[in-house]
């Protein structure tokens, strides 16, 4: 538009400023004249401003518009001038239309239009980019002056973004609403398109390897498939495109064809604007072996023997330049253990065309040794400088240590304050034998905070709240409290744990709670409480290192344990009007709960050692090994030894695949004798009730009791049907479980929302236990009338019910069918499931879903196919 109005008003601008007189008829050539002389040229016209007026101002002031265009009165002028003025007011962008009359007579006349003001910009159509992430790109914006130059210059910004996200089709119209007072909206219609897939990728050029073969080593994938709906990299990206060329080479180089090269790379856009067809074109080379190898050496610490040894490539073998590239890292790892951080180490090669060999020579060049000059630490807002630097290994001045740097950045990283990827870097200090170390962490939420509420009508209201923070203050100190709270559990605790007391590297931590739990079982539909445990105490622990990877820890617990079971379920003339005292029913608990009943102190003291050497909180190696013993008796009334031992083998295997081994056992022993017959010598409340393995509910394997009902004819009811059955786990002394995990490695996107997918299998078993006295009655015999003297019922053990009377009443008592007790799941046999399962450090906190199915089970066990457990982050 610009150019249109310029072209435009030049032409009568300079009539204007030309004479009106007819030139006169140039002279008759003379004879003899030179041909070559010249014709004189008339000078431009000069006049003088009279006056400026300004015509169709709306917002600016003819003074601002007079400034603009650089006229004033008195002023001389020819046509150049005023075409500078015009070309001055259309710079400025606040004119739509610009003309300048009245340059013949000196009294100047500017008309102008001035743009509009933008009210307000829409965005109409977005869905898959929202106005926050397109409005920061638009330069227009309200009360703003609009050009129409600008809207195209939006149009092909948004169009940009959409192309990022691989939308070729998408369209964007800019239109304009009219206003009162000169106003517009600018309203940007877009029409999204659907993705731009990858419709084929074809190379051009391969013999060796099939075209198959290379996709695999890309980035991008081809569109299509069964499970294409849940591919992210089958979209066309430039980027991506880059990147697949550098894969292709790195692929060839890895299979010794040194000489590959991408000649061309070409993506097309099918005429639909809806796919890409992206074909590359290769030269593969000869293929080379390695040639001799050889090495140089300027570091007396690292001869030219180490060297060989380190590099580990032999002749003969294929050419691979990741096994170069590999030595090269091995070598400068081994110089970094000697203390020299910037190792000077290359490899050279000596192409054998004829031959096709590729010689190799490492040369390592000479460089001092250097030291720690300073420990730089960025990015941190709470964490205090003190709790990252306590956990570097080198202190400044000391000699550099490749090693140790190494773990310094796993300490950190362990922490789990900081997010993943962290990385100490290495910058050269004021003098060439100098370093300085540089970690810039990016913090995360170091709280989690767990919140559950609920109402149904076995619980009524449920709420369960959790707070903990592992990095309290920044001080690296962990703080934590829950309570629960429902019909059938209510629980509190609180505690505090400083890792390095008084600034030493001594652990110390304290604990209070009070835990009153409910047990419970179900009697068809309706939930039935077994037995009620109260546990009230507190405990103190404290740790400190023994070495780089062990450490050492002990703790005391003092608890009071409470049993009861509930006097109108399970006694027997709760009301006490008998002449007996009440007492518990084994009739109606069970001899194993009945047991149970009563107030203990139980006093522990523990040990534990614990050898760490994984790479932090997600950990891709090394291994994690603990080892615990407790012993209740220094006090109290409780006598026992407990051991556990665990152990987790952590193996990466590069690409993001992460193979964990785990294995844990535990055994507990009694040092005082049984109370009696079918009774064991370990309370129920102190045995173990893991492991937890998926595929099995909670409590779902190990010793139980399996109660069967007799129907009013005296049959046993064995189907399964939970109208008929109860259960109720007792935990074992001794337990063990083996697990194999394998995380899979994800695409970008998928790491980018903290999704970790990975297969397992679980194995384990959960026994030894003395096996209780069962009971087995077929009826019992309730007299009719209350006054009834003597018992207040008859045990029926077996045979016919004939006593009772064939009716109600007969012979003054009534009957009540009984049951039988089964124990089972008592064996060290092993359980085994299979499944998949994902982590998700979701927008609510950390979550972990599994499905997983139990392939070996005992009788009794009790089965789950899905679980999740979920947390938050703050």
């Amino acid at each position: 538009m610009v150019g249109t109005v310029l072209g435009g008003s030049a032409t009568p601008l300079l009539a204007q400023a030309a004479p009106q007189a007819q030139p006169a008829p140039p002279p008759a050539a003379q004879p003899g004249a030179d041909a070559a002389a010249p014709t004189s040229v008339q000078a431009p016209v000069e006049r003088t401003i009279r006056s400026i007026a300004v015509r169709g101002n709306q917002r600016l002031e003819p003074e601002t518009i007079r400034a603009y265009a650089n006229l004033t009165p008195g002023q001389t002028y020819t046509a150049e001038v005023l075409d500078q003025a015009l070309k001055d007011l259309y710079a400025t962008q606040l004119f739509a239309d610009v003309t300048i009359t009245g340059a013949e007579t000196g009294d100047l006349v500017i008309a102008v239009k001035e743009n509009p003001v933008i009210n307000r910009i829409i965005l109409d159509g977005n869905k898959r980019l929202k106005d926050d992430k397109i409005t920061p790109e638009i330069k227009l914006a309200p009360r703003q002056i609009f050009t129409r130059s600008a809207a195209r210059a939006d149009v092909d910004r948004i169009l940009e973004l959409y192309r990022r996200q691989g939308r070729f089709a998408a369209r964007v119209e800019p239109k304009i609403v009219q206003l009162d007072q000169n106003r517009v909206d600018v309203v940007f219609e877009i029409y999204e398109g659907d993705l731009a897939k990858v419709r084929a990728i074809n190379v051009i050029g391969n013999k060796e390897f099939s075209d198959e073969r290379l996709r695999k080593e890309m980035y991008t994938r081809q569109a299509g498939g069964v499970l294409g709906f849940l591919k992210s990299n089958d979209t066309y990206d430039p980027d991506r495109l880059a990147a697949d060329q550098q894969k292709l080479r790195a692929f060839y180089l890895t299979q010794g064809y040194a000489d590959f090269r991408v000649v061309s790379a070409l993506a097309e856009l099918t005429p639909d604007r809806k796919d890409f067809v992206i074909t590359y074109v290769v030269e593969e080379g000869p293929r080379y072996k390695f040639g001799k190898i050889n090495a140089t050496s300027a570091l007396p610490d690292l001869p030219v023997a180490t060297v060989l040894s380190t590099v580990k490539i032999k002749t003969g073998e294929w050419f691979n330049a990741k096994s170069v590239e590999d030595a090269v890292t091995n070598l400068n790892e081994q110089a970094g253990n000697l203390g020299y951080a910037f190792a000077d180490i290359s490899p050279s090669y000596d192409r054998d065309q004829e031959h096709r060999l590729m010689n190799l020579t490492v040369k390592v060049g000479q460089t001092p040794r250097v030291y720690v000059e300073r420990i730089d630490i960025t990015g941190n807002t709470t964490t205090r400088d003190k709790v990252i630097r306590r956990e570097f290994r080198l202190n400044e001045g000391d000699a550099f240590n490749a090693l140790k740097v190494k773990r310094s950045q796993d300490r950190i990283q362990s922490l789990g304050f900081f997010q993943e990827k962290l990385e100490i870097k290495q910058t050269e200090g004021s003098a060439p034998d100098r370093v300085v170390l540089g970690v810039n962490v990016e913090e995360k939420p170091t709280g989690q905070l767990s919140v559950s509420g609920g109402y149904s009508s076995l619980e009524k209201f449920v709420v369960q709240l959790g707070v903990s923070q592992n990095n309290f203050m920044g001080k690296g100190q962990q703080l934590d409290a829950s309570v629960n709270y429902s019909a059938y559990s209510k629980s509190a605790q609180i505690g505090f744990v400083d890792p390095y007391f008084l600034d030493k590297p001594i652990l110390l931590g304290g604990q209070l709670f009070r835990q009153d739990y409910s047990s419970f079982n179900y009697v068809g539909n309706d939930r039935n409480t077994t037995y009620k445990q109260v546990s009230t105490g507190g405990g103190l622990r404290a740790g400190f290192p023994m070495s780089e990877y062990w450490s050492f820890g002990g703790r005391y617990t003092l608890t009071q344990d409470k049993v009861s079971l509930d006097k109108t379920t399970f006694y027997t003339d709760p009301d006490g009007t008998g002449p007996l005292p009440p007492e518990c029913d084994p009739l109606k608990a069970g001899r194993y709960l009945c047991d149970e009943i009563g107030t203990h102190l139980t006093s522990l003291i523990g040990f534990s050692t614990i050898f760490d050497n994984t790479d932090g909180i997600r950990p891709t190696r090394g291994q994690r090994a603990t080892l615990s013993t407790d012993f209740a008796g220094l006090g109290g009334d409780i006598r026992y030894v407990r051991g556990r031992a665990d152990v987790t083998k952590y193996k990466g295997f590069g690409g993001g695949w992460i193979f964990s081994a785990h294995a844990e056992g535990g055994y507990i022993k009694a040092l005082q004798s049984s109370p009696g017959p079918g009774q064991d010598a370990i309370r129920l409340t102190d045995r173990f009730f893991g492991p937890q393995l998926r595929g099995f509910d909670i409590r779902g394997i190990g010793p139980r009791i399996l109660r069967y009902s007799y129907d009013a004819d005296g049959n046993l009811i064995t189907t399964n049907n939970s109208n008929n059955q109860v259960v109720d786990a007792l935990g074992g002394k001794a337990y063990y479980m083996g697990r194999l995990e394998l995380e899979f490695p994800t695409s970008s996107a998928l790491r980018s929302v903290g999704l970790r997918p990975s297969a397992f299998i679980d194995v384990g078993s959960l026994f030894s236990l003395t096996k209780p006295i069962l009971t087995d009655i077929i009826a019992t015999c309730v007299p009719v009338t209350e006054n009834t003297t003597g018992s207040s019922f008859q045990i029926l053990p077996g045979g016919p019910v004939t006593t009772c009377g064939a009716t109600s009443g007969t012979n003054g008592y009534t009957r009540v069918p009984g049951f039988k007790e089964v124990f089972l799941g008592d064996s060290a046999k092993p359980r085994l499931s299979i499944g998949i399962g994902v982590n998700w450090t979701s927008p609510f906190g950390p979550l972990r879903i599994d499905l997983a199915k139990a392939l070996l089970k005992q009788d009794g066990d009790e089965t789950k196919l899905f679980s999740f457990n979920v947390g938050t982050s703050f």
